[in-house]
């Protein structure tokens, strides 16, 4: 399994993919195409906003991971977060998802990163994985505010 970098020209197969994640792992809020649209396109134009690929197996898209940076001072510096992480169902459970972790930290290494977040929904089995692969969990729990 490789990481494949995204392109612009790809972003409608990620789109795909992505509402296939919110149907199997809903997010805290609708998924709105043309709003996605918008930040991927954002994204992909701007490193440093992320970076996102496309998880090849065999020449085949078997899912798709994002990373989004951020910096923190508690954690040194630039960190990185698996803004999505999803697998089609066929491919689960075969060890791809460890080795897209493997190589997501690789990246994120080679970019300068202290750190990698991200944040998992109570219940969803792929918690099992990110302990596995090194995740850590803590007693906060993340809270947003929508800006208009």
């Amino acid at each position: 399994m490789r990481l494949e970098p995204l392109s612009i020209a790809a972003a409608p197969a990620l789109l795909a993919m992505m509402r296939l994640m919110q149907i199997d792992d809903p997010w805290s809020v609708p998924f709105d195409e043309a709003r996605a649209l918008a930040a991927v396109e954002l994204m992909l134009r701007n490193p440093n906003f992320g970076l996102a690929w496309f998880l090849e197996h065999d020449g085949r898209h078997i899912g798709y991971i994002v990373l989004s940076w951020d910096y923190s001072l508690e954690y040194g510096g630039r960190n990185a977060w698996v803004d999505e992480f999803f697998i089609f169902s066929e491919f689960r459970g075969k060890g791809f998802g460890a080795q897209a972790l493997e190589l997501f930290e690789q990246e994120a290494l080679a970019a300068g990163a202290t750190a990698i977040h991200l944040g998992v929904n109570p219940g969803n089995p792929a918690e099992h994985l990110y302990r596995r692969s090194g995740f850590v969990g803590h007693q906060r729990y993340l809270m947003t505010k929508f800006l208009s």
